[in-house]
């Protein structure tokens, strides 16, 4: 290094040539020039270079055997021992070496392989951030117990946490969920943290980058929250969120919650969850809504307009006028049999759509394989010209048994205009109004179409009774009405008939 220092300042301090300084040191002009020449005189440690060793000949056919275990079950791994058993058993003319040189070998090519135990930083999570994710629990929908997810948004500044339950983890779910979290606060999280779930994610690049599905795209822009990703399988990037989901399984759903409707439970649950809200935060000391208070402070506001939730699909009917989706079968009506239609799935509902997207009919959305949801009122009117056909369909089979007794005793003109009768009803109002107005003119002795529409329009037309006085039971005939003509005497003069 003296050497080195010396050519550089001969020749930048005192100005020499090159030559001059070659003569003047004796180093050749070649080693002059470079020393003079370089800029850059950084220690260049190269790495050691590794002595031989006896598992070298082996090495490829090991980590070949640890590739494959990826693809087994845990249990029927090889361990370095049965490793160490094979390689004396197949290989024994290129392999020399100990069971430990094995281990050590084996234990280390297996963190590579399988990912070793990481270490963990405490973090501050600023005010306004929010991490979301899906749990699996257990519920009774209408009496069915059903597989369920939970969606939690967690607040990591405050600890608090919304959940709300679905029956699937698909985009809409998510969405849906996310919408609902975002009205009630009335405020949107600046940055909010997922994994890479399907409902949001399309694809990962080479370089990480993200491909976001497009309606969660645009989700993401008109509530103006800024996505952000974990690495793949480090779902303990959001940990926060992670604890939560346990949290509110044990302390929300056990036992398994029971409900008739699932999106009136749901807005159940923000009531529970500001309840727990009111106990103090596990390390700062403060009560979770107080802080609370603070992650509200820094959100953003909600938009004006309200996202449409709804993922489109074209589909084709069937002969009958239904359409399959994901195994599924919905009724949509007879009018589109094998025509093209529309269908707008949510989180709890479909809708059918025509071509020119004008609402066809509204379905429960099914979750599950090879199920069929039947809505007969659009197929009513059709049947009303063929009713005869009316006892060999499912409809006869769901109607209640009054009017299955009442349909057996009419004959083909009758049934008809009682159909007919029955599609208006049902459409104004439910079956169960429908039923009242059978049974109420069973009641009275009457048996036909009109009598019916009577006691219906009683039944539904407050002002009804003011023109028409209401029958009791067993009367067939109605009051006789008597004009009073006493009005028109002052028309007339006294004293003269005319």
């Amino acid at each position: 290094m003296i050497q080195q220092y010396h050519i550089k300042h001969l020749n930048f301090h005192k100005g020499k040539s090159l030559r001059s300084i070659a003569e003047e040191t004796g180093h050749d002009f070649r080693t002059v020039k470079k020393y003079a020449e370089q800029t850059d005189f950084n220690e260049i440690r190269k790495p050691k270079r590794g002595r031989p060793s006896k598992l070298d000949p082996v090495k490829p056919i090991i980590d070949a055997w640890l590739k494959e275990d990826l693809n087994r079950p845990v249990k029927q791994r090889h361990t370095a021992r049965r490793i160490y058993d094979r390689l004396c058993d197949e290989h024994q003319d290129i392999f020399n070496a100990c069971e430990r040189t094995v281990r050590t070998y084996v234990s280390a090519r297996k963190k590579e392989l399988y990912g070793e135990e990481e270490g963990y930083l405490p973090l501050e999570h600023p005010a306004g951030e929010a991490q979301v994710d899906f749990g699996e629990i257990v519920m009774i929908e209408q009496g069915q117990k059903v597989k369920g997810y939970e969606l939690i948004l967690s607040l990591p500044y405050s600890n608090a946490g919304y959940p709300q339950i679905f029956r699937g983890q698909n985009q809409e779910c998510l969405l849906t969920g996310l919408k609902d979290i975002f009205e009630y606060l009335e405020h949107v999280p600046r940055i909010i943290w997922f994994d890479n779930m399907s409902a949001a994610v399309a694809g990962i690049g080479e370089k990480g980058e993200r491909k976001l599905v497009d309606q969660f795209y645009r989700f993401a822009l008109h509530y103006g929250f800024k996505p952000q990703f974990c690495n793949p399988g480090k779902g303990h990037e959001k940990g926060h969120v992670e604890n939560k989901v346990g949290y509110s399984r044990r302390n929300y759903f056990v036992p398994e919650p029971s409900f008739s409707d699932i999106e009136e439970f749901n807005q159940g649950l923000f009531a529970v969850a500001e309840k727990d809200h009111c106990r103090k935060h596990y390390r700062k000391g403060r009560v979770i809504n107080e802080l609370l208070q603070d992650d509200l402070t820094a959100m953003l506001p909600l938009p004006a307009k309200p996202f449409t939730i709804g993922r489109m699909q074209k589909l084709s009917a069937n002969k009958y006028g239904k359409v399959c989706v994901d195994t599924n079968v919905y009724s949509a009506s007879p009018q589109v049999a094998n025509k093209e239609l529309y269908m707008r799935l949510g989180a709890h509902q479909v809708e059918l759509l025509n071509e020119q997207y004008q609402p066809i009919v509204k379905h429960k959305r099914l979750y599950g394989q090879n199920q069929e949801l039947m809505d007969w009122l659009p197929y009513l009117t059709t049947l009303a010209k063929r009713p005869n056909a009316l006892k060999y369909t499912g409809f006869y089979r769901e109607l209640p048994d009054p009017w299955q007794d009442y349909f057996n005793n009419l004959d083909y003109a009758e049934k008809k205009k009682s159909l007919n009768l029955l599609v208006r009803m049902i459409t104004e109002t439910d079956m169960d109004t429908a039923t009242i107005c059978l049974l109420e003119t069973l009641d009275s002795g009457k048996a036909d179409a009109d009598s019916i529409l009577l006691s219906y329009r009683r039944l539904t037309e407050p002002t009804f009774n003011d023109f028409l006085p209401l029958l009791s039971a067993g009367i067939n005939s109605p009051a006789i009405y008597t004009p009073d003509l006493t009005c028109y005497d002052t028309f007339l003069k006294a004293g003269e008939c005319r």
